[in-house]
């Protein structure tokens, strides 16, 4: 509400919602007050000019033209309205079209979107407008339709950066329905940028009914609105000007109305008008390719929980179908933690990603097996597998900023599950949420409960969001980099809560990281992914000395600890990363591994099981390496 009132505080904000409010008013009051002396006839005083008695002249019946005007005011507005709230209502279903429908179905509405935006709006009228035939309602349906595209591409483009957020993820993990998802955190989170392109596209709907009346396909006699009172008073507009210049200046003065009160509004809530559409700045990015979930490995005794077998995953690339995920396959045992580490774009995430059911069009999951708790994932989406991965498997996400909705109390998030999948009364799931806040040491989680996002510190929403997690019976944890921005004594307490979680429910715990030393404290086995592939498997325990493959070595050795000498260079890796659409043929890694060979190069290595259960895929597994060091400076210089 604060923000909303910002609009009164600039002059331009104050003149603008006054000049709105004596329209509206005009248009509720008018009708009432003159509409007799709007009627009256005169056949003495036809087409007479301006004087006292008649401020605007008269028309060719001898009617007073300001009144006319005045009168004219309910319907021009209410005729605007009405092509607004059509031009909303079918740019929002257009905008929404590709989240509700899929990517597939979507792309078909999108391409009808493009193409609809490609015409003037004045085109898309008058061909609707022939369609529709002449009249009052044929042009507020021309208009309306006409409108629509244009709100559309706005609302698509708006869904589609709240679409990558994490608690959208989240929502599709837990098993909501696409349409809850949408009314509950998508619209509420582009409503701003909504409301101010309605009130500008109010001011356009306006300017452009009076065009259309004014050409004679909209209001017809006995009824009038502004423009047709302009071609009314066109055709006298030699004996009389007024006549013309009366409802010409109140058409200009309502629509400046609606437009500046809409930049007004857009300024007062820190929306960006671009083209007359405006959008929220921070919807400008788009997915972040690195921004998802998790994968794991393990042998450990005990029940199974994760089973994955040869998983794939291909997108359509400009050379042919590209494939970030190759072959990986792996196994998660109940009260097991698993540790997955790598350079970013190895495939960790989006591996996960496919295990979580969150790989939409035009990307293809295949897996010949892919299984949690026994239920195979691959089966349709439907609502009872949405239930089944939103009790059983529970995803702490990347980014504590964007793991919950900024529209929604913190309480009410966590209960969404409890109300969903579990069939608790509001109250109830409420008691639920506040519970679980408890439960990951969150102080005051009464009052906790009742407050929103931007109210908890970083550490306190990713340690909500875990709890938002424990909503159900989770039998696995997902946590893709869980401490990322966190201070270090934060870290240690998330994942020290993790690991509590873990003891004491008997949970699998998968965990994403960059950082090796924290994967190896708290994991029990770490699963090495390079170029799409599981490259190594190993206990944790031996990560740090019993590393088989190079890569993984020189991750270890990459990280700097209390041995490091602080005088000599930090170890590297040479050469970046390889590129999914451009993988070489043999071992991925041979152009930057210091014991490649020619056999490297042409010949894939296997990822082989040795007699203790660890994995590998690598031609000179344990061989010897030097790691690549940095040469010092003073070298460099005098090279």
């Amino acid at each position: 509400m604060r923000r909303w009132m910002n609009v009164f505080r600039s002059p331009l904000g104050l003149a603008a919602t006054a000049l709105t409010a004596v329209v509206l008013v005009l248009a509720v009051v008018a009708p009432i007050l003159w509409t007799d002396d709007a009627d009256a006839t005169d056949t003495s005083n036809i087409l007479a000019g301006p004087s006292g008695d008649h401020w605007a002249g008269t028309d060719n019946l001898g009617r007073d033209i300001f009144f006319r005007t005045l009168v004219a005011t309910r319907l021009s507005v209410e005729l605007a309205l009405a092509a607004t709230v059509i031009a909303v209502v079918a740019g929002l279903l257009l905008g929404t079209a590709a989240f509700l429908l899929g990517r597939r179905l979507g792309r078909v509405v999108t391409a009808s979107i493009n193409i609809a935006v490609a015409f003037p709006g004045i085109l898309l009228a008058l061909f609707f407008a022939v369609i529709f035939g002449v009249g009052a309602t044929g042009a507020v349906l021309a208009i309306g339709l006409a409108g629509a595209p244009g709100f559309g591409r706005l609302t698509q483009t708006l869904v589609a950066g709240i679409e990558s957020r994490d608690y959208i993820a989240a929502a599709r993990v837990a098993g909501v329905g696409r349409v809850r998802i949408l009314f509950r955190h998508v619209l509420p989170n582009i409503a701003e940028p909504l409301v101010v392109n309605t009130t500008i596209s109010a001011g356009g709907a306006l300017l452009a009914f009076a065009g259309l009346s004014f050409l004679g396909l909209g209001v017809q006699q006995p009824q009038y609105d502004w423009g047709r009172l302009l071609f009314d008073g066109i055709s006298s507009i030699y004996v009389n000007p007024a006549s013309a210049l009366a409802p010409g200046t109140a058409v200009l003065l309502a629509g400046l109305a609606f437009n500046l009160f809409g930049e007004s509004v857009a300024k007062a809530l820190g929306v960006s008008v671009v083209g007359r559409l405006p959008v929220l700045p921070a919807m400008a990015a788009t997915l972040d390719e690195d921004e998802a979930q998790v994968a794991a490995t393990g042998h450990a005794a005990g029940e199974l929980v994760l089973d994955v077998r040869d998983l794939e995953v291909t997108f359509p690339g400009p050379g042919g179908p590209v494939r970030p995920v190759r072959g990986v396959t792996f196994a998660v045992r109940r009260g097991e933690a698993v540790g997955v580490v790598g350079e970013s774009g190895s495939g960790k995430s989006l591996t996960a990603l496919a295990v979580s059911r969150l790989v939409g069009d035009p990307g293809r999951v295949d897996a010949a097996r892919l299984e949690l708790l026994g239920t195979d994932l691959r089966a349709g989406d439907d609502k009872a597998q949405r239930q089944f991965l939103g009790t059983s498997l529970a995803m702490v996400f990347q980014d504590p900023m964007t793991s919950f909705n900024p529209t929604q109390r913190m309480g009410r998030q966590l209960a969404e599950v409890a109300t969903h999948h579990q069939g608790m009364d509001r109250r109830s799931a409420l008691a639920r949420a506040v519970d679980r806040l408890r439960a990951v040491r969150i102080t005051e989680p009464e009052r906790r409960a009742h407050q929103y996002p931007h109210e908890f510190s970083g550490g306190m929403r990713q340690r909500a969001m875990i709890g938002m997690g424990l909503m159900g019976s989770p039998a696995l944890i997902i946590a893709d980099e869980p401490t990322t921005a966190l201070d270090v004594t934060v870290q240690q307490q998330v994942l020290d809560l993790l690991a509590s979680i873990r003891a004491a429910d008997d949970v699998a715990l998968v965990l994403i990281s960059h950082d090796v030393t924290v994967v190896g404290e708290v994991c029990d086995r770490v699963m090495v992914m390079y170029a799409g592939r599981i490259v190594e498997d190993l206990p944790a325990a031996d990560l740090a000395t019993g590393a088989r493959h190079p890569y993984t070595r020189a991750l270890v050795a990459a990280v700097p600890d209390m041995d490091t000498d602080l005088d000599a260079p930090l170890a590297t890796i040479p050469g970046r990363p390889v590129d999914p659409s451009e993988v070489p043929a043999g071992c991925a890694y041979a152009a930057r591994c210091p014991l490649a060979s020619a056999r490297c190069t042409t010949e894939e290595p296997a990822l082989v099981t040795d007699g203790a259960g660890r994995r590998v895929a690598c031609w000179h597994a344990g061989e010897a390496i030097d790691l690549v060091v940095p040469a010092p400076r003073e070298e460099v210089e005098a090279s």
